[in-house]
């Protein structure tokens, strides 16, 4: 873990003298985790050509005196002013424009010189959208956790079960297998709520010859699973039947054109044009994937308009949908690593209709 934390700074630092900068301040605090492993919340770091400053506050103290290659500043007034006093005494300053208000930015700027300081956008972002192995492992380790999690809460997968109260015990079962969380607000979405992609939870109850969307996500070590299952009881309504197998064979399309070099956008083709051969691709109206990692959603986007290329090493969704309304929906997801070949996938459940069949 610290080789690979060093390795992200070394790179880090060679992005931040390519925006002629002579430091960089990191107000994101999930690049703050990237780039020293700590993850309190209220802190900075400061990002420097020989050292790395995290500041804070008294509630981390005794943490961060663990965290191994950092420097640290613990602070008892406002954030900018304590950064201030650990930015270099001269020289640009890069700053992540999109992780900070303008509020603090004019703060900052009258401490240090509004002058000094330098936009950039995606630095960090940028690098991590290319996983360490140790970061892969955690992204399958939540796979792991959260497959488990979910066999084991379809025991309670019967006629009247609400959607809040499965999505709970799946929760449940999550965190008791070592998850420290949801990577997001799981969805359970009963019935004709499937037609809706990121439906909201309520009271709506499981019923028979009717679909159950479940999209649900585990988080360990910081690094976030994300998938996505639908399932019958009985008999499946004949148009959902179809869509399933339609949807069931986008999702293999779209794995198989993952690869180092193609372009997302061409990934996503792949997978879209299955559907709008079935003529339903009116209703399959967003991306097909997405980067995951430390957040549920980075780059890079697997989507018609996306310019991002994939490279060995990304971990990406592959999550075509279509969605009837009034009837319902079928999404199925998969996490998958682009490798020197080809991909690899994290998620090991089933996916035949049969199987998605209770």
């Amino acid at each position: 873990m610290a080789r690979a934390v060093s390795a992200r700074r070394r790179r880090a630092r060679a992005l931040v003298r390519d925006a002629g900068a002579d430091a960089l301040l990191v107000t994101n605090p999930k690049d703050v985790r990237y780039l020293t492993g700590f993850h309190g919340e209220d802190s900075w770091a400061v990002l420097s050509p020989r050292s790395i400053t995290v500041i804070s506050d008294f509630r981390f103290q005794e943490e961060l005196a663990s965290v191994s290659g950092v420097k640290v500043a613990i602070r008892s007034g406002p954030i900018e002013e304590a950064a201030a006093e650990v930015l270099p005494p001269a020289g640009p300053v890069a700053i992540q424009a999109e992780h900070m208000s303008v509020a603090r930015r004019r703060r900052l700027g009258r401490l240090v010189g509004a002058t000094r300081l330098r936009e950039t956008t995606g630095l960090i972002a940028g690098l991590r959208a290319v996983k360490d192995e140790h970061e892969i492992a955690l992204i399958r380790r939540a796979v792991r956790a959260q497959e488990r999690a979910l066999v084991e809460t379809l025991d309670t997968l019967k006629p009247g079960v609400r959607e809040r109260d499965l999505a709970a015990q799946l929760e449940h079962r999550m965190k008791a297998l070592g998850a420290e969380g949801p990577s997001f607000d799981t969805i359970v979405a009963a019935g004709a709520n499937a037609s809706k992609p990121h439906h909201r939870l309520g009271g709506a109850r499981v019923r028979a010859s009717r679909p159950v969307l479940i999209d649900w996500g585990a988080v360990v070590g910081g690094y976030c699973g994300d998938m996505t299952r639908v399932f019958c009881l009985g008999r499946w309504p004949a148009r959902l039947r179809e869509v399933y197998e339609v949807v069931l064979d986008a999702h293999e399309a779209g794995v198989a054109a993952v690869g180092p070099g193609k372009k997302c956008a061409a990934v996503d083709a792949a997978a879209r044009a299955v559907i709008e051969r079935a003529g339903l691709g009116p209703m399959f109206g967003h991306g097909l994937g997405h980067g995951v990692g430390l957040d549920i959603h980075e780059a890079p986007r697997l989507a018609r308009a996306s310019a991002d290329t994939l490279e060995a090493g990304m971990v990406v969704t592959i999550e075509p949908g279509v969605y009837l309304p009034g009837v319902g929906g079928v999404r199925i997801e998969d996490d998958v690593v682009v490798t020197a070949r080809g991909a690899r996938r994290l998620s090991r459940l089933p996916k035949a209709i049969d199987w998605a069949s209770r």
